[in-house]
């Protein structure tokens, strides 16, 4: 405890300096004698606390300016404790006493603050024993009011576990309970008054700030809660400075006016913000926004200074003006009867006032900030006393003896009624009371009430924006780095600050949700579609040919009439099967040609409803295979029938091999068997599956996807086959003019091969969901192509021309043919 030591020894040389420790005369307005003794320290007047000394000193608080706000809140205490003495509920037949001192400076007033502490005019260093332990004179301190001066002596009452109440140490730092154990206060802390801040900005849609501060222990703090409570919103601290005696105003407003700030937020003491506000309309400072804290919001002389119009609007925060009833009669009393400017009557070196000028008026109307926060500490002293004493039916246990920890006790587990205020104390000593006003400075120098923020259940806030005159024609203010984005854009950031950036249109694919994250654009998911500048994603229409569509129905019934056909010729092949005609058309391989035609439609049945693995595979496999088969067929006619008319009498033995092998089945096996296996060993590595297209932004369109890899074998194959045909259909195109099949194949060929080029050209055009009936009709017109201009006219001889269908006819053709020179 060696800078307690220290401290004490300041205290008595202070005093001896002053030598004013033996003063004689009436009691003065500083002190007040009772059965209990509340200490309290106002700032009545204050002290820059500037010099620098090179040996310990004390103050003349006296010859420092008084604060008239300050003064108001000393003669508020001491109403408290006469009404309370004159209660006959509150502490029947005990009376309170106070010891008061000016604490006038942060740093020099340490003299009365030992006194409060001391026993029977000493201090002692703190003993473990209980003999020692609580034995200070005063049963808790009311005080003080800066965070500054709190720090500086809080810690001195912390060991004896002195309750200390303060009304406007409003700092964070003292809701640490291990190491302010026995602290308490009735204000707000500034955490409390930074997040109705922050709701004023955010009403406003105020983005774009300035944050001024006093360089002490509450400033620092504010601004500490309030970068941390802007984390994560839009608002951004432009600029941040401290304010202290040697601030550059000039330098400081340049800076605020180069950044375009309008909002500037002041969280200082009355006497820092009229040094700020009067340089402010020294400097031409305009069309500003300037939001107070509550220690200066209520200021009565600023909202008259000259001027004050030209730099803008003035919106504060502040405790609401709360009428104590009795108070106003006390001080016209109290003024009538005190004088205090007799500094013989006073009992300490910092109780003197010299304060004879100041009327009753003057106390009256002066800032009344931080006014119930005294009433509150005070009662809620009494209260905690009320309950050590165990006072009621009108009378208290005076056997009790009473230590400060006691009243501390009682003080953590207070609950009373105060004017309506339910007066009550968290853990960390806070309280949970309270409300806030919204003040705005009108045109007759008054701060006008315009809202209200509850602190504590039930939440509350209210801002009347119609009651403030806006300095910018009745308009709010905007205070922006970057104008905000139009719906459909996202911010690119530039610089620091996330206020500034530039707006980027929102692509399509993608969204913006300026909710959650104005500066990206999301992508939408698979299943959905967006336009360019959307703020929402829509769901795809899935798309697919069902089976009851049009086309679906009209293919459908193709491909039925198409085996139908297919039947009844072959029924009239089976009938008029010696014929020439049926012969010359390749005999029992029309069947087999037909029979593919007809299973080559079974893939036109799964092209339409939900693809499925197995839809998928049918669609391709049967035509793939039985038309391979369909064309090896035709390339065996056309071969057969060059062979005859061309090759045979060149190359006899080609032709007795041909026939002695049936080199035309074997030629269609192995086509099939080589066709089949690779269709096998494709779909074996990677087999056909269901597709989601969305090659159109509004729609999925559920398709089969291929692998071109796995099925270019099979793909190869049936072209070859398909170029062999045409090749030899080609050389018999001047055979008999009536003998014409070779004719019939070579058309066929040109036709599926047009079939097939028109459709791979619309598909390239075309993406939509028709496009698998554009497939279907394609593979249906590819098997009519040879159904039609192969089987269709040998049909129509057999039927309408049977004088065609003989054997002399078709040797006649064949002997003409023969004879012709120029064959």
């Amino acid at each position: 405890m060696a800078v307690k030591w220290v401290l004490a020894h300041l205290y008595l040389l202070g005093c001896l300096q002053r030598a004013l420790t033996e003063c004689t005369g009436a009691p003065s307005e500083f002190e007040l004698e009772g059965d209990y003794l509340i200490g309290g320290l106002f700032d009545i007047h204050h002290d820059s606390g500037t010099d620098y000394h090179d040996r310990p000193e004390t103050i003349v608080c006296s010859r420092q300016p008084v604060i008239l706000s300050s003064y108001r809140r000393f003669q508020l205490m001491r109403f408290s404790v006469e009404e309370i003495n004159n209660s006959t509920e509150l502490l029947p037949n005990v009376s309170l006493g106070y010891e008061i001192f000016d604490h006038c400076s942060d740093t020099h007033n340490f003299p009365g603050i030992f006194h409060l502490m001391s026993v029977n005019g000493t201090i002692q260093p703190w003993d473990e024993s209980p003999s020692q332990r609580n034995s200070s004179r005063t049963i808790a301190v009311v005080g003080i009011y800066t965070s500054t001066a709190t720090l500086g002596v809080a810690p001195l009452f912390m060991p004896d576990r002195i309750p200390m109440i303060s009304y406007g140490a409003a700092s964070s730092i003292f809701s640490r309970k291990f190491q302010f154990p026995s602290f308490l206060r009735t204000v707000q802390p500034n955490k409390n008054v930074i997040d109705m801040v922050v709701k004023i900005l955010q009403h406003f849609n105020w983005h774009w700030v300035s944050f001024l501060y006093i360089d002490d222990d509450y400033g620092r703090d504010a601004q500490d809660k309030f970068i941390k409570k802007i984390n994560g919103t839009e608002i951004c601290m432009a600029h941040t400075e401290d304010l202290d005696l040697n601030t550059d105003y000039l330098r400081m407003f340049r800076h605020i006016k180069l950044h375009k700030i309008n909002v500037i937020i002041v969280f200082a003491p009355e006497w820092t913000a009229e040094a700020l506000i009067k340089s402010a309309i020294n400097q031409n400072v305009t069309n500003k926004v300037w939001l107070a804290g509550d220690a200066w919001s209520l200021h009565k002389n600023l909202p008259k200074e000259k001027g004050i119009r030209n730099i803008g609007t003035v919106l504060g925060v502040a405790e609401p003006k709360m009428t104590i009833p009795g108070f106003s009669d006390f001080i016209y009393s109290s003024k009538a009867h005190t004088q205090c400017e007799n500094a013989e009557q006073e009992m300490f070196c910092n109780q003197i006032c010299n304060c004879n000028t100041i009327s009753a008026e003057d106390i009256i109307t002066a800032d009344p900030s931080f006014s119930f926060p005294v009433y509150s500490a005070v009662y809620a002293i009494a209260h905690a006393l009320h309950a050590v004493l165990q006072c009621g039916a009108g009378k208290c246990n005076n056997n009790i003896t009473v230590y400060p920890h006691m009243v501390l006790k009682e003080l953590k587990r207070l609950n009373f009624t105060l004017l309506n205020q339910s007066v009550q104390f968290d853990e960390n000593g806070d309280p949970t009371f309270g409300s806030y006003s919204i003040v705005f400075w009108n045109h007759s120098g008054d701060a006008e009430v315009v809202g209200f923020y509850n602190f504590y259940p039930p939440f509350q806030y209210f801002i009347n924006s119609t009651k403030i005159q806006w300095h910018e024609n009745g308009k709010v203010p905007t205070s922006v780095c970057s104008e905000k984005c139009r719906e459909g854009y996202s911010r690119k950031q530039e610089g620091v600050h996330k206020c500034c950036f530039n707006c980027t249109i929102c692509p399509n694919g993608a969204y913006i949700n300026s909710t959650e994250d104005p500066y990206t654009c999301i992508s939408c998911k698979d299943t959905e579609w967006s336009a360019e500048g959307s703020t929402s994603c829509n769901l795809q229409r899935v798309e697919y040919i069902p089976f009851t569509d049009a086309s679906a129905i009209v293919i459908i019934i193709g491909a039925l009439v198409l085996v139908a056909l297919s039947l009844a010729v072959s029924v009239l092949f089976a009938i008029n099967y010696n014929t020439p005609v049926v012969k010359s058309a390749g005999g029992p391989m029309c069947f087999l040609i037909l029979g593919c035609l007809s299973l080559c439609s079974i893939s036109v049945f799964f092209y339409f409803g939900v693809p499925t693995t197995a839809s998928c595979v049918l669609r391709f496999l049967p035509f793939l295979l039985f038309f391979t088969v369909n064309i090896a067929c035709f390339v065996v006619r056309s071969f057969q029938i060059v062979c005859i008319f061309k090759i045979a009498a060149k190359f006899p033995r080609l032709l007795n091999l041909w026939m002695k092998y049936h080199g035309q089945w074997l030629l269609i096996t192995v086509t099939f068997i080589t066709q089949a296996t690779l269709i096998t060993i494709g779909y074996s590595i990677e087999p056909p599956k269901p597709y989601n297209y969305t090659c159109f932004q509004k729609e999925i369109i559920l398709q089969c996807n291929y692998s071109l890899e796995a099925k270019s074998v099979s793909f190869f194959l049936l072209s070859l086959l398909c170029c062999l045909c045409f090749i030899f259909s080609y050389m018999g195109k001047n055979l008999p003019k009536n003998y014409n099949e070779a004719k019939a194949i070579t058309l066929c060929l040109f036709l599926l091969i047009l079939i097939w080029i028109s459709f791979t050209t619309i598909s390239i055009l075309y993406q939509g969901k028709y496009i698998e009936t554009l497939h279907a009709v394609a593979v249906l017109c590819s098997l009519y192509s040879f159904l039609v201009w192969y089987f269709l006219p040998k049909c129509y001889i057999i039927i309408f021309q049977p004088q065609k269908n003989t054997q002399q006819y078709f040797q006649s053709l064949i002997k003409s043919f023969i004879c012709t020179p120029s064959q």
